[in-house]
Formats: C-alpha cells, structure tokens, sequence
C-alpha cells in the first residue's frame, strides 16, 4: 500500500516560507538536507503526517511560473472565521469565506490564500468530507 509522504514546492526565499508555514498552520522543520546547488527542508505539524518539502535551487533569479495545470493545497481548520480573522490580521489577504451548499445543507466552507510564492492554499472548515 503507498503512503503520502510529502508534497514539494519550489520557492525563492527560504525563510520566509518557512516562516510562513508555521505562523499560518503550525508547521515546524523537521529536517533538512543542504547541496551545493539546492536546499531541501522539511515541514510537519503535529495534526498531519503528511511533509511539506521546500526546495530551494540556489541559483534560480526569477520567480517560478505555476502553469495551468497546478491546483492547490488544502488544509482543514477546526475553527474557520478564526483562522480567516487571524490571516487578515497577519496580512495573508484570504479571500472571503465562501460556503458549497447543495439541497440546502452546507457542504464546505472555505477560503483561499497564496503563500509567498503564490501557490494557492484552500482552508476548509474541518466538518464532514473535509476533516
């Protein structure tokens, strides 16, 4: 059976990604591996077991372009109107809290941001499918 172990992303200033996965969800390092040509560090929280991989490839100038086929990551928050007031207040710019309903009942809550890179984050509200 495979295991999801991690999920890379490629970014241009380090620290600051990495202060930006822990300020925003709590992501901590784990580890990280250092060659003469690029940095790997390794994200966890203590919620998920699944890594966030950062790469830097030190001698990339210009930012990465995402193409059109790059969706998302999500994750889900058990409190979502605190962790939106929290990324305005942090200057995150989220986008507005937008709900899925179908038949009358609320099938998601969420909102988007990008990290500093621009890749998109989802954050659902932890409830049924999305927990």
């Amino acid at each position: 059976m495979a295991k999801l172990i991690h999920i890379m992303i490629r970014v241009r200033d380090l620290q600051r990604s990495i202060d930006f996965y822990r300020e925003a969800f709590e992501f901590q390092e784990t580890h990280r591996l250092d060659f003469p040509s690029f940095t790997l560090v390794y994200l966890r929280s203590e919620a998920c077991p699944v890594e966030i991989e950062l790469t830097l490839n030190k001698d990339r100038e210009t930012p990465y372009e995402h193409g059109d086929a790059y969706g998302h990551v999500a994750f889900a928050v058990p409190d979502l109107e605190a962790t939106h007031a929290s990324f305005v207040q942090k200057g995150y710019h989220p986008t507005d809290i937008k709900r899925l309903d179908r038949d009358g009942k609320v099938l998601a809550s969420f909102f988007f941001l990008q990290d500093p890179d621009g890749y998109k984050i989802e954050v659902l509200h932890s409830d049924g499918h999305y927990q």
